[in-house]
């Protein structure tokens, strides 16, 4: 403080001395003064820092008036003290590096390209933890104008701080920038950056030089450079890996590039979990077709010794090559009952993916399967290889008890000629369950039912708002423009829905089918007490050429805090712990407050309101996520509203908890745990915690296993 107090007397001295110099006569001598400068905390800065982020905007749009610390006297003006820095831009270059650092982190979360210039002084800080928050925050606005300034930056001194700039570069998208992240990951590896790194190293984080490379390659997966990436890690640029540390396994797979086969092979072998099931997957999404690929990935399969996440990707891989020598592998699978019921899940899948006439009997067995699951995925994979038999088998059926398994039959006659379709999808469009009403549109629509149109603007005045959301969809798919008054009307209906979900469809319908009636619409969407649903109105008349949308929206509508919460997350004394006890067991997450702290307290409000007890995990997908928090269990529920997304530079790991989004600040209630490394989900969605305790739990999760309750331990007691 000692700067600031020098600043301060001698801005003090200056006002008078001009005061003084523009008087006609010497001024009386005043009499001595002392002035204390105010003291502005830590707490207080971060106060103002938390409250603009989320507002999502810079600056104090209405700051107070000035301080006057000391009178105005005879011969001498009035001293007034500095304006207290509620201004992220004035914050950035505070004295304090943790203030600085804080200010470019929200900075980026606000997202306005204005303050692009204010994060480029920032790379140059004295600090190099405010170095790489600056270069994240650039990645967060996405502006192209950073460019130079992040170029520059893969040069710092510091390798993190190189990352986090070949990670903006990333996500700003320009592909000529790869040659230069190429060259600094290729400079980070050559000097052993992974030497005597395992290959399941899920460490967080590592040395700075091996955390860069990881940064460098998920930049140039961003970019779609295969030849980057060969250069940075590849023997040569053309041979066997230089590690089998499992990034190198992910960027090889997500590159699209079939010259990656050679090297995702090599690495399929090796022991453990993420590099085996990284390669495997790659080599899937490649659809890789080599006899070495081939044998390699029946073997895993066939034996099934490997970890459960590298056979299950295996299977997928196997599917998706569309490998019919795998199909008695997966019968076996299926028949044998085997003990892990994802993996016969998955299988049926599979085995649905290949379309063999031959699976045929065993398919339509598989359809009286207790697991609803693999029932619906006999039900799809009929419907793919047989017509005729799909329609005869459900013709034999009563409606099935499980609502999920309804939908698959839905979703299945999307792929059959309207005639064939109409008169079941028409049965089915009165089904109860509301949950399943939107499956059986989409069928119409990809049907070609006759006159769905008109069925689809009958939906719109739906009770079910997932109905509506789905209506309003269907519509602009088909380009109805006969739709355009009724989607107007409806939304005019429901401004004060409790969710975004319908009048976002609508929204987008009414901009894509008519975007003159659309206009005047977006515009009042612009002020919507549902934060999300502005930002979709902004993006959506920016897709017609409206520039000036950015201070329309703003500032966010926020959700009232009081003293005890706003106290907590600015001095924090603990982290909070979420005990989620479920059919499986409990599993115990550390609750990143000072990541995330305003996700993590919506977080802690809900489980205290029993939010989310009796809520099922209504999402499971082995070697990617669990996910829950949905109150309808389809996907489309949450709390009633929504929160601003805080994205931070915490990576998707296994076992990081997150929060679901349909775009961006659009999260609620639902949350979801990876099961293993997912850095394409890195800085998209926000991380709000880890699991400490219980991934043995997650591992055996279950769809529509029961969240029973969730405890928060507050430091002293669980509750």
């Amino acid at each position: 403080m000692l700067k600031r107090a020098l600043r301060i007397e001698r801005w003090a001295l200056g006002i008078a001395l001009l005061s003084g110099a523009c008087a006609s006569a010497p001024p009386t001598r005043p009499a001595a003064v002392t002035v204390t400068p105010p003291v502005i905390t830590w707490e207080e800065k971060l106060g103002w820092i938390l409250r603009l982020e989320d507002e999502r905007i810079l600056r104090e749009p209405n700051p107070p008036a000035p301080a006057i610390l000391v009178p105005a006297a005879a011969g001498r003006p009035a001293i007034v003290a500095p304006p207290q820095p509620s201004d992220l831009l004035r914050l950035v270059t505070d004295d304090e590096g943790r203030t600085r650092r804080r200010a470019a982190l929200a900075i980026g979360r606000v997202g306005l390209p204005e303050a692009v210039p204010a994060l480029q002084r920032a790379l140059g800080d004295s600090e190099f933890e405010v170095r790489q928050m600056a270069a994240f925050a650039l990645g967060l606005i996405g502006d192209a104008s950073a460019r130079p300034a992040l170029l520059n930056a893969l040069k710092d001194s510091e390798p993190i701080v190189q990352g986090r700039a070949a990670e903006a570069l990333g996500t700003i998208g320009d592909k000529s920038d790869a040659p230069a992240i190429t060259q600094m990951v290729y400079g980070l590896v050559q000097a052993g950056a992974l030497n005597n790194i395992a290959p399941d190293d899920v460490t967080y984080p590592l040395m700075p030089p091996a955390e860069g490379v990881r940064l460098g390659l998920y930049a140039l997966v961003r970019l779609g450079s295969f030849d980057g990436i060969a250069q940075s890690v590849l023997t040569g640029g053309n041979g066997p890996p230089v590690s089998t540390w499992w990034p190198i396994a992910f960027a090889l797979g997500r590159a699209g590039d079939a010259r990656a086969v050679p090297a995702l092979t090599a690495l399929l072998p090796t022991p453990g979990r993420f590099t085996a099931a990284f390669a495997a997957r790659g080599l899937g999404a490649l659809k890789a077709q080599s006899p070495a690929v081939v044998v390699a990935l029946r073997d895993i399969v066939e034996k099934r010794q490997r970890d459960p996440a590298v056979v299950i990707e295996a299977v997928r891989a196997l599917a998706a090559i569309r490998d019919t020598a795998a199909r008695p592998l997966f019968e076996k699978i299926l028949a044998e009952g085997e003990s892990n019921p994802m993996l016969r899940l998955e299988t049926a899948n599979a085995l649905g993916a290949l379309r063999s006439p031959a699976s045929l009997d065993f398919i339509i067995d598989l359809i009286a399967d207790p697991n609803p699951g693999v029932r619906g995925a006999a039900i799809r994979a009929l419907a793919g290889i047989d017509t005729e038999t799909f329609l005869t088998t459900l013709s034999g059926l009563d409606p099935d008890r499980d609502w999920t398994v309804r939908v698959a039959q839905a979703e299945a006659m999307a792929a059959l000629p309207g005639a064939q379709a109409e008169a079941r999808l028409r049965t089915m469009l009165t089904d109860r369950e509301p949950r399943v009403i939107p499956a059986v549109l989409r069928a119409m629509i990809a049907a070609k039912v006759p006159n769905v149109q008109n069925v689809l603007i009958e939906q719109l005045k739906a009770e079910d708002f997932v109905v509506r959301a789905t209506a309003a969809n269907g519509l602009l798919e088909l380009k109805a423009t006969g739709g355009v008054r009724a989607l107007s009307d409806a939304y005019q209906a429901m401004v004060g829905d409790g969710t975004y979900v319908a009048r976002a469809a609508m929204l987008t319908a009414l901009s894509g089918l008519d975007p003159m009636t659309a206009r005047p619409i977006l515009q009042q969407a612009l002020q919507d007490k549902d934060w999300a649903l502005r930002v979709k109105a902004a993006m959506l008349l920016r897709d017609q050429g409206v520039t000036d949308t950015d201070a329309a929206i703003r500032p966010a509508p926020t959700r009232p805090m009081d003293d005890a919460t706003r106290q907590s997350l600015l001095a924090p004394q603990f982290s909070p712990h979420a005990f989620v006890t479920t059919d499986r067991g409990t599993i115990e997450i550390e609750l990143a407050i000072t990541d995330a702290p305003l996700t993590v307290t919506n977080f802690i409000d809900l489980a205290h309101k029993g939010f989310f007890n009796g809520i099922p995990i209504h999402r499971v997908v082995p070697d990617f996520v669990i996910q829950g928090g949905d109150p309808r269990g389809d996907g489309e529920g949450g709390p009633g509203y929504t929160i601003r997304d805080e994205l931070n530079e915490l990576p998707y790991l296994r076992g990081t908890v997150g929060m679901a989004l349909d775009w961006k600040d659009t999260g609620g209630s639902q949350w979801f745990i990876t099961y293993s490394p997912q850095p394409h989900l890195d800085a998209r969605y926000t991380v709000f915690g880890h699991v400490v305790n219980g991934l043995e739990i997650v591992d055996r999760t279950q769809p529509w296993d029961t969240v029973r309750r969730v405890q928060i331990w507050d430091g002293t007691t669980l509750r």
